[in-house]
């Protein structure tokens, strides 16, 4: 995976892939696929997530996940909050409902509680705002591995029949869409991981269009179900509160827990911008997975934190990038700490 990253803008009105991925929700709105088209857009889908996830797989240095493992200390931290607080205050948020969360719109956000952390942009955000990048990269490939596994399981616990269950067909759907193919992915990553680096941008567009035709697909499905008189302007306005509340406690406990960790700054930011987001890529086919039909609506919590995360993580990047240097004496004593606690690596 390269280190290089391009700069985003100090604010994000509105990321031109989510007015890509409502421009898909409205399409569908409009133009849901049905009958033939369905069986057709669903197949589809189902191929698209699978190449997702190979090249998800293909594109994982494992040497460099290897050498990321002397920083254990910061990769439990962000693996923590992505896959033990967050699932903690989803299901604190139980007790919105009905008042505030209708029940599908409570499975949708706590099934955002349950997906693993970005990638890209957490590494993007942690150079801006001149915070350690290695570490953001294994922390976010780290986030992204473990959660093809504890994604669907936690899923399964804590969701329940919302999420179709934990039968054998959904474990056998979850093995041959997500699994299986990630570890070819990994399997063939000598022949062609150089391939594929050498193409990241025409693989990026391959990326997102795969996405939009699983929202497509997903939106699609609920129109033709009329799932969405469940949901009021009303209703999505207190979802984006209690979303904007979530996220603001997630940056504070990434930030202040990590000083009281010990980080020195550089490891804060990454821990801070790895541990409080959460990734659109991987969890829409998750989505579409584990919900089927009702994927529509498990989603759209999730499409509307990824902008919301989005537009204030750029702002934050863009005031640590003018943060004063740290004290060298208490960035040596969080090296110091770092490095008695290190797991030795590879020579």
């Amino acid at each position: 995976m390269s280190r290089r990253t391009t700069p985003l803008p100090s604010w994000l009105p509105l990321d031109p892939y989510v007015l890509a991925l409502l421009g898909t929700v409205g399409l569908a709105a409009l133009l849901p696929a049905s009958g033939a088209a369905a069986d057709l857009a669903e197949g589809a889908s189902t191929a698209a997530i699978a190449l997702l996830f190979f090249l998800y797989g293909a594109r994982l240095s494992t040497r460099e996940a290897l050498d990321g493992l002397r920083h254990w200390r910061l990769h439990l931290t962000v693996l923590g909050a992505t896959f033990l607080v967050f699932p903690l205050f989803g299901l604190a948020a139980r007790g919105l409902v009905p008042a505030v969360l209708t029940p599908a719109l409570y499975s949708g956000f706590l099934f955002l509680c349950l997906v693993p952390s970005t990638i890209q942009s957490s590494i993007a955000f942690t150079s801006i705002a001149r915070g350690n990048v290695p570490a953001a990269i294994c922390a976010g490939s780290f986030s992204s591995l473990a959660g093809i596994v504890l994604t669907p399981l936690l899923a399964a616990a804590l969701l329940g029949g919302d999420a179709g269950g934990f039968s054998a067909d959904s474990l056998a759907r979850i093995v041959l869409q997500l699994l299986v193919p990630f570890v070819a992915g990994q399997l063939l990553r000598p022949w062609v991981g150089g391939f594929l680096a050498r193409r990241r941008k025409v693989l990026g567009y391959v990326d997102r269009g795969s996405i939009l035709l699983v929202v497509y697909t997903a939106f699609s499905q609920g129109m033709v179900a009329g799932i969405w008189h469940q949901v009021t302007p009303a209703r999505l306005g207190l979802l984006l509160a209690v979303e904007a509340v979530l996220l603001a406690v997630m940056l504070a406990l990434t930030w202040y827990g990590a000083r009281r960790l010990g980080f020195g700054r550089e490891d804060r930011i990454a821990v801070q911008f790895a541990g409080s987001k959460k990734s659109l890529a991987a969890g829409l086919p998750m989505a579409s997975v584990l919900f089927g039909a009702h994927a529509s609506l498990a989603v759209l919590p999730l499409m509307l934190f990824h902008q919301m995360q989005l537009m204030v993580c750029a702002v934050i990047a863009k005031r640590r990038s003018r943060d004063p240097e740290e004290p060298a004496a208490d960035r040596g004593t969080a090296e110091e700490a770092e490095r008695a606690t290190a797991v030795p690596g590879p020579a």
